[in-house]
């Protein structure tokens, strides 16, 4: 099994762990504070550390901060008599693996150590607890990413509020998954309720449920979202476009743990975990009047801010050949060098949905073969750097003439679409959404998503081209006549 330091100044809970670690197969290393074991990690080698949080000359803490300084990444679990939320989330930004809360049985123990031995190789790939399915799982290697995911699991196991901010498309809703699916309360619901989607007399019903006869059309009681997530996770997405009147109301239920249905009487108590998301900056809309400053410091106990795909440079590689293999299976091509390089250069403005997307429509333009530069074009964002092959050599396609040929994906190979050389933005735009209607045998609403546009903007598109043409009927009449 495993080889584990155990820095413990009580002798009478050295001999208990010691046992426990014992039993469970492992070797135990035994050290009286943090002073003797930085000496003997100078010459040892272990697999995890276990050390208490408090002790008479150097702590858990300076002895973590200390490991971490000489730049290891060996496991630390820190043990705590005192612990709080606010300690757990400074030691977790700290690097310390977990936090374990005195008392604890000796299972608790056996399971937090396979948890941080086994943590080291997840992180570097996947997040995802167990139980969970494959589709949820938080797919990094950023050395940030996995701090804040670390973080996440480790305040799981609280029942604080926790709120994630990021850009959209950063994955805030997989965090939050991750956070119940990581707690004590995964067996029970997880509802996610989209504040942005409802108005606000619609949203007040939805969250908190309305009694027969309270407005007009309310034929029988409803339950809201948060009687129905009682015991579980509910999930507040984009809860900074929630109105003012209705923020006043979400407080109470956060301080009082309890409802007032629409037209009800009586309260009613619901014990649930909230978890709230937004692409804003809250901080900034307090201080603009558009966010309560109350309701902004009870969502804000535990913030988590998810860095954008930009930011994360080292992800888009492991990302992009994810989703390949995802959308493609064991039979997913490698993709080559050059795709790569234009990948981890590109902007993302739409994070890692519009990577997906992105890869999504490559693997399907390419017809199951390597996918290749032009084949992830979409519009002008990812045209940087951008070189195709021509004639045997490579050869910038930024700019063009003006009267640049339109059928630029046209191959009359029948091998699939390949590009050429000075050819415009405008024309690539074109061909490329021709080649994407006749793979979905002109569906529409199936090209657009691949495309990542709203049916209404293909549509435009199509009628752009057609009034742009100088004579004659073309492909393009088929393609506006066609449904969805």
């Amino acid at each position: 099994m495993s080889r584990i330091l155990l820095v413990e100044d009580d002798t009478s809970v050295q001999l208990a762990l010691t046992v426990m670690l014992q039993r469970a197969g492992h070797t135990v290393d035994v050290c009286p504070d943090g002073s003797v074991a930085l000496s003997f990690l100078e010459n040892t080698d272990v697999d995890l550390i276990i050390s208490d949080y408090k002790m008479p000359k150097v702590g858990g803490a300076e002895l973590l901060q200390e490991i971490r300084g000489k730049g290891s990444r060996v496991p630390v679990l820190i043990t705590t008599g005192f612990a709080t939320v606010p300690v757990a989330v400074e030691l977790m930004r700290r690097g310390a693996t977990d936090v374990l809360t005195k008392p604890f049985s000796g299972d608790e123990l056996i399971e937090a150590v396979n948890r941080a031995l086994g943590g080291v190789t997840k992180t570097i790939h996947e997040f995802v607890p167990t139980s969970v399915p494959k589709g949820r799982a938080i797919i990094t290697q950023d050395p940030l990413m996995i701090r804040i995911l670390e973080i996440a699991e480790a305040v799981a196991q609280s029942d604080a509020t926790v709120l994630v901010q990021g850009e959209s498309g950063t994955g805030k809703e997989l965090v939050a998954r991750l956070i119940h699916d990581s707690s004590p309360r995964r067996e029970a619901p997880f509802v996610a309720v989209n504040c942005a989607a409802l108005p606000g007399s619609l949203l007040e019903s939805e969250l908190f449920g309305h009694e027969k006869g309270a407005f007009t059309g309310a034929h029988a009681r409803k339950l809201g979202k948060f009687e129905l997530a009682d015991k579980g996770t509910i999930l507040l997405d984009e809860v900074s476009e929630m109105e003012l009147i209705l923020q006043a109301k979400l407080l109470r239920v956060l301080q009082e743990r309890e409802v007032d249905r629409v037209g009800g009487r009586d309260p009613v108590t619901v014990d649930v975990r909230v978890v709230a998301t937004t692409n804003r900056n809250l901080e900034e809309m307090v201080r603009a009047g558009g966010f309560r400053a109350d309701l902004y410091y009870r969502l804000n106990v535990i913030p988590l801010t998810l860095p954008a795909l930009r930011q994360r440079k080292g992800d888009v590689r492991l990302l992009a050949e994810y989703f390949m293999r995802k959308i493609l299976g064991k039979h997913a091509p490698k993709l080559p060098a050059d795709v790569l390089e234009m990948l981890e250069n590109a902007p993302w403005p739409g994070n890692i949905r519009e990577l997906q997307n992105a890869v999504e429509r490559a693997a399907i333009l390419a017809r199951g073969g390597t996918p290749r530069q032009e084949d992830f074009l979409l519009d002008g964002t990812l045209l940087t750097g951008l070189t195709a092959t021509s004639g045997g050599e490579r050869q910038s396609v930024h700019g063009g003439s003006s009267d640049a040929r339109t059928d630029v994906l046209e191959n009359s190979s029948g091998e699939g679409p390949s590009i050429r050389a000075g050819v415009t933005v405008h024309a690539m735009e074109k061909a490329l959404i021709l080649e994407t209607l006749r793979v979905t045998k002109k569906n529409r609403t199936q090209a657009a998503t691949m495309l990542g546009i709203s049916v209404r903007t293909l549509r435009n598109k199509l009628h752009e081209y057609r009034l742009s043409q100088q004579e004659g009927p073309s492909d393009l009449d088929e393609f506006l006549e066609a449904g969805d």
